[in-house]
């Protein structure tokens, strides 16, 4: 007797703007055991389709990267304000009414047949489509089909994550905190398409239901955060429950601070500003800095040159280290070994604000985009996320982080207050059971 063939996995799609959307897809594609796919990209784009992605891409890095050079941009500032601008959530109202932006993405899908290779592609499938950008959903709701799965990446979401016609959507909406479930409902999607689940963290730095590798990391963080022991003797029950026996031999080891512009590069600069304040720190050992360059061969110039001229070449290689990576693949992988040792992320408030639930503490730099202020908020409220200050005297606010226990006690807030399963609570979303499982810590 013939089984009956297997349901098609889902085709998890993405888009390059940015590594936002990526990085929520990656982790969804390994447990599903395929491929993040890219919908302006082979095999997903039509013939034409592809230029006018490129246009979009290029439009938008370039208008993040240059919104941040003084003086000129500001007006570049203000126009990316009033793209990506959110209205107040309160009072409570109907926001459902298409936005200039909206409107322009269904003439895209309606007449310039934009997203007909995806379409092209799921209808000859007949799979799920899993998207973590507004645009595939939307593209496949027009084009009316079933079981289309939205995984939002901020904390609240502009009018642009909704289509024209929001209360006949067929999209359902998994998304990472209740105000962007809340947002979604202003706008008109029924309560039964949004689904709070988290935003999905790689399974290589949660370690699956049990936590495994997230518990190891942060048990390690704590101890290297906590030099005085200040922070341990506030809470030892708490932290015995929840990690149980620290290490010990992490016990006058340097943290490690991170700094990651974002994939558009767009504060690169700052790292001018900071990096010779931590001079002393990196030559006494008492601290470690790693630079993130990501894909962008043009940001490690800038950061080497910036290293050059601060006469820290010497510490390159040593306490001082530069992450570039010939694909986003090798990227990521390589970023996320990395924060499995870090110990403090500086980060734009962009979707690695999530990243705070796995017990590490968020320095966050200005916002680029309205929809970084609400990720910003969303984290400093729960206790994960520390306001930047003047980066010139970084070293010195930093040691003194250390040194209160206040980097401690972030790290701790983020772990218990910030959702931690969303990767699981996703593939339960989707009807999906997860094929690859990362079985330790990453770096260990």
């Amino acid at each position: 007797m013939r089984s009956a063939p297997s349901a098609p996995k889902p085709l998890v799609v993405a888009v390059e703007m940015g590594y936002g959307h990526m990085r929520a897809a990656l982790p969804l594609a390994d447990a599903l055991g395929t491929e993040a796919l890219q919908v302006d990209r082979a095999p997903l784009v039509a013939p034409g389709e592809e230029r006018l992605w490129q246009r979009v891409r290029r439009t938008y890095e370039g208008v993040s990267r240059l919104s941040q050079v003084p003086w000129v941009g500001a007006p570049l500032r203000r126009a990316l304000d009033l793209v990506t601008d959110i209205p107040r959530l309160h009072p409570y109202r109907d926001l459902s009414a298409p936005t200039r932006g909206v409107r322009a993405l269904d003439r895209l899908v309606r007449k310039r047949d934009l997203g007909r290779g995806l379409v092209a592609e799921l209808r000859r499938t007949g799979a799920p489509l899993l998207t973590t950008f507004y645009s595939p959903a939307i593209v496949a709701d027009a084009a009316g089909l079933e079981r289309i799965f939205c995984v939002a990446t901020d904390s609240d979401l502009n009018r642009i994550w909704a289509p024209a016609d929001p209360r006949h959507t067929r999209i359902h909406y998994l998304v990472p905190t209740r105000r962007a479930a809340r947002r979604l409902r202003s706008y008109g999607v029924p309560e039964d398409r949004i689904t709070f689940t988290g935003f999905p963290l790689p399974d290589a730095l949660v370690g699956g239901p049990a936590l495994g590798a997230l518990k190891a990391n942060l048990a390690a963080r704590v101890v290297r955060l906590d030099p005085s022991g200040e922070f341990r003797r506030t809470i030892p029950e708490e932290l015995a429950h929840f990690l149980g026996a620290l290490p010990r031999e992490e016990e006058g080891q340097p943290p490690l601070l991170t700094f990651a512009v974002g994939g558009a590069g767009a504060q690169a600069g700052m790292a001018a500003e900071l990096l010779p304040g931590f001079r002393r720190a990196l030559e006494a050992g008492t601290l470690r800095i790693c630079l993130v360059a990501g894909l962008r061969a043009e940001v490690d110039a800038r950061f080497r040159e910036i290293v050059r001229r601060a006469g820290m070449e010497p510490l390159l290689g040593g306490p001082l280290e530069i992450l570039l990576a010939p694909t986003f693949r090798a990227y990521y992988e390589r970023f996320n070994a990395l924060l499995a040792r870090t110990d403090v992320l500086w980060t734009k408030p962009s979707e690695l604000t999530f990243y705070g639930a796995l017990g590490l503490p968020l320095v966050l730099a200005p916002p680029v985009g309205v929809h970084e202020r609400y990720n910003r908020r969303w984290a400093r409220e729960s206790g994960a996320g520390l306001k930047q200050r003047d980066p010139r005297f970084a070293a010195e606010w930093l040691a003194d982080g250390i040194a209160d226990g206040v980097l401690a006690a972030a790290a701790w807030a983020g772990y218990m207050r910030l959702p931690k399963f969303g990767l699981l609570r996703i593939l339960q979303a989707v009807g999906a059971t997860p094929e690859a499982r990362v079985a330790g810590p990453a770096g260990a």
